[in-house]
């Protein structure tokens, strides 16, 4: 994933200067700021939902192709929030068959694609669960399974990490990079806490 001279701009005042910016696969950036530093706005453009009163400006492309006006479901772009967001309406294993691309078809199929989620996950047996009985380390790697069965082309991480106490926020960080690097997947982590900025696999970039 490649940022040439991306900014941002709200009401005339700039939130993001010019950032320009390349992601390997199978790599972590690191971009820390504090509240308000347009971190969040950021990852909206990058994933094509940026409010329309934003103003943004530069070139964004994945794998060469330019992202800057595609819709976002044709960016091939997950993103995993601080929130899980899973569907309190459904089962863990129906909110991870949401996630799943239109070539998985058949229900013997998709069952066996989110089985293996749930496996590689460590929840196996959970897929009939409702998400309110889980635990928020298990809400969350649902939300990244669910994530990643969309088979993104690269992965954008909304401070994933700031509602789990300081031990399970250590494990989840490790497992999300170990999944995102096994996928040879682009990253970018968004954050306030200097802690994830230890997993960059590049200078961590500041924002004012």
């Amino acid at each position: 994933m490649e940022l040439d001279r991306v900014g941002l701009a709200l009401d005339g005042r700039q939130l993001i200067a010019p950032l320009s910016l390349v992601i390997e696969g199978g790599r972590v950036a690191v971009l820390m700021g504090p509240s308000g530093s347009g971190k969040s706005s950021l990852l909206a453009h990058l994933c094509g939902t940026l409010p329309p009163q934003f103003e943004a400006a530069g070139r964004v492309t994945l794998d060469g192709a330019d992202l800057t006006d595609l819709p976002p479901e044709r960016r091939r772009v997950g993103i995993l929030f601080q929130d899980d967001l899973l569907f309190p309406h459904m089962s863990v294993a129906e909110n991870l068959a949401f996630g799943l691309v239109s070539r998985v078809r058949g229900r013997a199929e998709r069952r066996a694609v989110v089985e293996r989620a749930l496996a590689d996950a460590d929840l196996a047996g959970f897929g009939g669960r409702d998400p309110a009985t889980l635990s928020g380390g298990q809400r969350a790697r649902v939300a990244l399974m669910r994530a990643l069965l969309a088979e993104p082309a690269a992965l954008l991480l909304d401070e994933p990490f700031g509602k789990l106490d300081a031990a399970l926020r250590d494990r989840f960080r490790a497992w999300v990079f170990d999944h995102a690097r096994r996928r040879g997947l682009p990253t970018l982590l968004v954050t306030h806490d200097p802690d994830d900025a230890r997993e960059a696999d590049r200078p961590v970039i500041q924002l004012a």
